[in-house]
């Protein structure tokens, strides 16, 4: 929780990838502490049950069609942002995905450009397009979705996906010492396993499922809102010397 328990009254953040799982999660923290949502996703219709889902609390949040792959679409996106909402205190960029499960022989170049595009690249773009106005405005945090993968290589599953994550977080440790001195805060959050939708986009087996939840030892997956509480806790008062790190958030595991 903030110091000011209205600190992210009317402050506006852009939330990538906000359309389930994390980044639903994290719009309906944020609404809930006062601050104004910028829904971005390519999933329409989950993007407009997100901002439902905001308003219904009392929240207020908009959504604007966004693929993260593509520039001009993620430049758009804060410029339309900064029009509605008046600026842009905080954007989590949240959206990513493995794409496909398979062992690293197998991984050809559209699989890699795929992965690179959607989990870096994406990331790449809106870090790039919210920085001029965040140092405009001599302040700003930025949070970005790494993960656990880096730790370990992604070994006989996921190669391509560790590899864009390890770059994520690599870009976000080299962003937060350039403009540390600037009011810009740059910080990385690597969960282990999360209850999302994410395992069946990626198209992972029931017995995959099974090792990332027996390598735990909770014994269990993260749900979403303790991923969206964390970046909460990230973006306010209570946090303003952390920059340029990464939190594993894991339950304990991950680390073999």
């Amino acid at each position: 929780m903030p110091k000011d328990p209205d600190f992210f009254r009317d402050r506006t953040i852009i939330i990538t990838g906000a359309a389930s799982g994390i980044g639903r999660a994290t719009a309906l923290i944020f609404a809930r502490e006062g601050a104004k949502v910028m829904v971005a996703d390519v999933d329409t219709e989950g993007g407009q049950t997100t901002v439902e889902a905001v308003i219904s609390r009392g929240g207020r949040a908009s959504f604007l069609s966004t693929d993260v792959c593509s520039r001009q679409q993620v430049e758009a996106l804060v410029a339309e942002t900064i029009t509605q909402l008046g600026k842009v205190d905080f954007l989590f960029n949240c959206a990513g995905s493995a794409l496909k499960r398979c062992k690293f022989l197998e991984i050809d170049d559209a699989l890699m450009d795929k992965t690179f595009d959607l989990n870096f690249k994406g990331t790449f773009y809106a870090m790039q397009a919210v920085l001029p106005h965040m140092l405009e405005n001599g302040k700003g945090v930025i949070v970005n979705v790494a993960s656990m993968s880096h730790k370990r290589g992604g070994p006989g599953a996921s190669v391509h996906y560790a590899a864009a994550k390890g770059a994520v977080l690599t870009m976000t440790l080299g962003v937060a010492r350039e403009f540390a001195d600037r009011g810009i805060r740059a910080l990385s959050i690597s969960p282990g396993p999360v209850n999302t939708p994410f395992a069946t986009a990626a198209s992972t087996s029931p017995d995959l499922v099974r090792k990332f939840v027996e390598d735990v030892p909770m014994k269990r997956m993260a749900e979403p809102e303790e991923i969206g509480e964390l970046v909460l806790f990230m973006c306010s008062d209570a946090c303003e010397f952390m920059t340029a790190d990464t939190v594993y958030v894991s339950g304990g595991g991950g680390w073999r």
